[in-house]
């Protein structure tokens, strides 16, 4: 699309100025001026499982919304780089785009030699930037579950890994009786050898452990809603026995549909 009002370019470059004057030192918002990269950081993960939720509930209408709302992130971090002088939008922009281009040579140099291999093109860049480890460049701050499955996945790609999915079923069996086992100042720790350990079955079951588990989280919100709405006001005074009666009546009914 060419330049002009209703363009990419000019609503961007709108964002960006709109952006350059809230972080105005004078004449800015006085808490858009004290954010760091650091404090806004938070913001910028919710609004991206803002967007995924829009895409679960397919509303494009939210969606249109919630990119521009983590459009806004990027623009701001981007900001807050060039104040400092380290790089703008424009850099990021011109980066990705690199990226892209270099990780898909067979669209953008040479079709003639055949799909690149994203995986090893991506380990080409991390020894360029001289990560060597396999497990390096795993961001700290993903979801635990899919952080453990991306861990797992790289431990994989260099020998060390289960040969089918007996051995992490096992393994289940093995942490299980350690949590039973552990005192209490263990118990989370092995836990959490517990849940990696299943994450590891589902990965070699072929399911993401992320969205298998929110999507339970889903199903049970939906029928612990539907409870409520059946017993009305009288919900919360019931017993667990009553309770756990709704429950059955519940999953019945949607499992009957």
């Amino acid at each position: 699309m060419a330049d002009g009002a209703g363009s990419p370019t000019a609503a961007i470059e709108r964002l960006v100025e709109i952006m350059a004057r809230l972080r105005d030192p004078e004449h800015g918002c006085a808490w858009d001026v004290a954010q760091t990269w650091a404090t806004i950081a938070p913001y910028t993960i919710e609004e991206a499982y803002e967007v995924a939720d829009a895409i679960a509930r397919d509303d494009p209408v939210d969606l249109k919304d919630e990119l521009g709302d983590l459009l806004l992130q990027v623009v701001f971090h981007s900001r807050i780089a060039e104040e400092a002088g380290a790089f703008a939008l424009a850099d990021v922009a011109a980066a990705i785009g690199d990226k892209m281009e270099r990780r898909h040579p067979h669209i953008f140099a040479d079709p003639g030699i055949g799909h690149a291999d994203w995986e090893r093109v991506k380990a080409e860049e991390r020894r360029a930037r001289g990560v060597t480890g396999a497990l390096d460049g795993v961001a700290i701050g993903l979801p635990a579950l899919q952080r453990a499955e991306k861990l797992q996945r790289r431990a994989a790609r260099i020998g060390f890994d289960w040969p089918d999915a007996s051995g992490p079923r096992a393994k289940i069996d093995e942490e299980l009786q350690e949590v039973a086992g552990a005192p209490e100042d263990a118990v989370q720790e092995e836990i959490g050898d517990l849940l990696f350990a299943v994450v590891n079955w589902a990965r070699h079951l072929g399911v993401d452990a992320e969205t298998a588990l929110r999507d339970a989280s889903a199903k049970f919100e939906r029928r612990f809603r539907a409870m409520e709405a059946q017993a009305g006001d009288a919900f919360a005074s019931l017993d667990l026995d009553g309770k756990e009666t709704l429950w059955s009546a519940v999953k019945r009914s949607e499992q009957a549909r």
